[in-house]
């Protein structure tokens, strides 16, 4: 299926450039999320009408993006799980709980855009994990796990 991407998307184009995609992924993620529009010939003028006020809502969207993260660029998350005394943890630490933590801390963050190289933390101690606000702000943070005994 061709779509016009309404918004950038990683590893498939920027705004405003015609893309062919699978169904499924047009039909059940990028159309319902707003992100994209069916390319048919109408859809393509209309498009062209409202191009200039969709770039520069991408563009304040950016900006207000890179704002909060240079905010959250450094910042330290401290959670506490249940340890052995080893240091390993029961359980493992989740980019859901650390999206909770984040948003207990005043940033709108989902568990969708944690990034977790090496999937979930299951040690006590430091780890550093990406937090994608947008498809060009990517900042870092460290996550410190705290063992809590039993």
């Amino acid at each position: 299926m061709q779509i016009i991407l309404l918004d950038k998307v990683v590893n498939l184009g920027n705004l405003g450039e015609v893309v062919r995609v699978k169904d499924g992924y047009a039909r059940n993620f990028l159309i319902p999320s707003g992100r994209a529009r069916r390319a048919t010939a109408s859809a393509k003028q209309e498009f062209e009408a409202k191009r200039a006020e969709l770039e520069k809502a991408a563009a304040a969207k950016l900006v207000e993006q890179q704002t909060v993260g240079e905010k959250l660029a450094g910042t330290t998350c401290k959670l506490t799980q249940k340890a052995g005394v080893d240091g390993r943890l029961f359980g493992s630490v989740t980019n859901a709980d650390i999206a909770e933590e984040l948003t207990k801390n005043g940033y709108k963050v989902s568990k969708a855009q944690i990034r977790m190289p090496n999937g979930p933390i299951k040690v006590v101690g430091d780890s550093t994990v990406s937090v994608a606000l947008h498809a060009d702000v990517v900042v870092d943070i460290t996550v410190s796990v705290y063992g809590e005994t039993a």
